[in-house]
C-alpha cells in the first residue's frame, strides 16, 4: 500500500493511516471539513437539497467501506469527489431530471388560479448557501464559474437538462476547477471523451443562461441598492399593493410556484393572478429576508386565524435583471387555496412529505412561526 500523496499534511497522513486501519473517529475528522463542498457538489448534480443529503450520506458510507483500499495515488479530496460523483450518477439513473415549472409546460391563464400541484418529486429545490457555508470566489484557479454562480437557480436548472456525464464533467472542470488531467480520472474515462462532453455541455448551458449572472448583477447594484429593492418589494407585499409589486417587475417577468405546475408570464398576467389570489385581501403576510442559491430570498408567512400566528407559506427566490425583478420562484410550503390555510396544498398525506416541506424553512434558519 503506497503512502498518502505528498500534498497531504503530516496530520492528514496520520489520520489516513488510522482510518485505513478502521478508526472511525479518524475518518470522521478527515471528511467533516469537506462535507459542505461535497454537499454543494451533490446539489449541483441533482438539483435537490433532499437528494443531495441522501447522496452525500451514501457516498460517505461508500468511502468508509472502501477506506482500506485507498492507496493515496490521488488526493483524498479527489477520491471523495469520485465517489460522490458516481453516487449521484446512480441517483440520476433512477429518477427523472428536476426542472422548474417554467421548463415543465407553457404559461398558464392567470384567471384559472394557481392550479394543481404535482405530487411527483420533479422540481428543483432551493439551496441554503449561507447556512451550508458556501464560500465566495472560485473553487480553484482553473474554474470558470464562481462557487455561488454554480448554485444560482438558472445554472442549476441548465445543468439538469444535460446528460448526466456531461453534467458531471462540466461541474468538475468549470465549477470545481479540477484539471484537464484529473477529470478523466475522476470519471474513469478518456481525455477525448471528457473534452467532447465538455464542449457539448458548455454550448448547451450557455444557450440557457442569461447574459449576466446573478452574482454580477448583485455586485453591480451594490448592497444598499439591493436592500432598497428587496425592502420595497416586501413592503408592497405586506401592504397588499398589487400595482407596487408589479411596478418592480420586468416586462417579461415570470412567477412560478412549485409544486404547482402553473406559472405566469408578463405584467398583465401576474397582476391578474396577484389580485385574484395572494394579494386579494384574503391573506395577511409577514416576510423574513434570507438568501438562497446565491440570490436574495424571502420567507413568506401567512396568518393562521385558528392558531393566531403566522405560519410558513413559501420561500420566494428572486432573480434580478438590473434593478428590477425578472423571476419570482415561490417554493410553496402551505396551501394557496384551502380556506383556513392550515393544510398543505393537496399534497400527499404522508407525514414525511409534510415534514420535508416544512423543513425547507428550517434549512434556511427561518422560524417555524411568527407571533402576531
Amino acid at each position: 500500500m503506497s503512502a498518502a500523496p505528498t500534498t497531504a499534511s503530516p496530520q492528514e497522513r496520520q489520520l489516513l493511516a488510522a482510518a485505513r486501519g478502521g478508526d472511525e473517529d479518524a475518518y470522521r475528522r478527515l471528511v467533516e471539513s469537506r462535507q459542505a463542498e461535497l454537499h454543494a457538489h451533490c446539489y449541483r448534480m441533482l438539483g435537490s437539497v433532499h437528494d443531495a443529503e441522501d447522496a452525500l450520506q451514501d457516498a460517505l458510507l461508500r468511502a468508509w467501506r472502501g477506506m482500506s483500499r485507498f492507496e493515496g495515488r490521488s488526493s483524498l479530496r479527489s477520491w471523495l469527489y469520485r465517489i460522490a460523483t458516481n453516487t449521484c450518477l446512480d441517483v440520476i439513473a433512477r429518477r427523472p431530471k428536476r426542472v422548474l415549472p417554467i421548463d415543465y409546460g407553457p404559461a398558464a391563464d392567470p384567471h384559472d388560479g394557481p392550479g394543481e400541484p404535482l405530487v411527483e418529486s420533479v422540481w428543483v429545490e432551493p439551496y441554503p448557501d449561507e447556512k451550508l457555508g458556501l464560500e465566495d470566489g472560485l473553487a480553484g484557479p482553473e474554474a470558470s464559474y464562481e462557487q455561488r454562480e454554480g448554485v444560482e437557480l438558472a445554472f442549476i436548472v441548465a445543468l439538469q437538462h444535460l446528460p448526466a456525464r456531461q453534467r458531471a464533467a462540466l461541474i468538475l472542470r468549470d465549477v470545481l476547477g479540477f484539471s484537464a488531467r484529473e477529470v478523466p480520472e475522476l470519471l474513469e474515462t478518456t481525455t477525448a471523451s471528457v473534452n467532447s462532453a465538455l464542449q457539448r455541455a458548455r454550448t448547451a448551458v450557455d444557450e440557457r443562461l442569461p447574459e449576466q449572472s446573478q452574482q454580477a448583477t448583485l455586485r453591480s447594484l451594490g448592497d444598499d441598492a439591493l436592500r432598497d429593492i428587496v425592502d420595497g418589494y416586501v413592503d408592497a407585499w405586506e401592504r397588499g399593493d398589487v400595482d407596487a409589486v408589479v411596478a418592480m417587475l420586468t416586462d417579461d417577468a415570470a412567477f412560478a410556484m412549485p409544486p404547482l405546475a402553473s406559472w405566469f408570464r408578463g405584467l398583465d398576467a401576474i397582476k391578474v393572478f396577484l389580485a385574484g389570489w395572494p394579494l386579494s385581501g384574503e391573506w395577511r403576510w409577514r416576510v423574513v429576508r434570507t438568501r438562497a442559491n446565491g440570490q436574495p430570498a424571502l420567507g413568506y408567512y401567512s396568518w393562521d386565524a385558528e392558531e393566531e400566528t403566522f405560519r410558513p407559506f413559501a420561500l420566494n427566490v428572486l432573480t434580478l435583471r438590473g434593478s428590477r425583478i425578472k423571476e419570482v420562484t415561490a417554493f410553496l410550503t402551505r396551501s394557496t387555496q384551502d380556506p383556513d390555510r392550515r393544510v398543505l396544498a393537496r399534497l400527499p398525506e404522508q407525514p414525511a412529505d409534510r415534514l420535508r416541506l416544512v423543513a425547507t424553512f428550517e434549512r434556511f434558519g427561518l422560524p417555524d412561526q411568527l407571533p402576531a
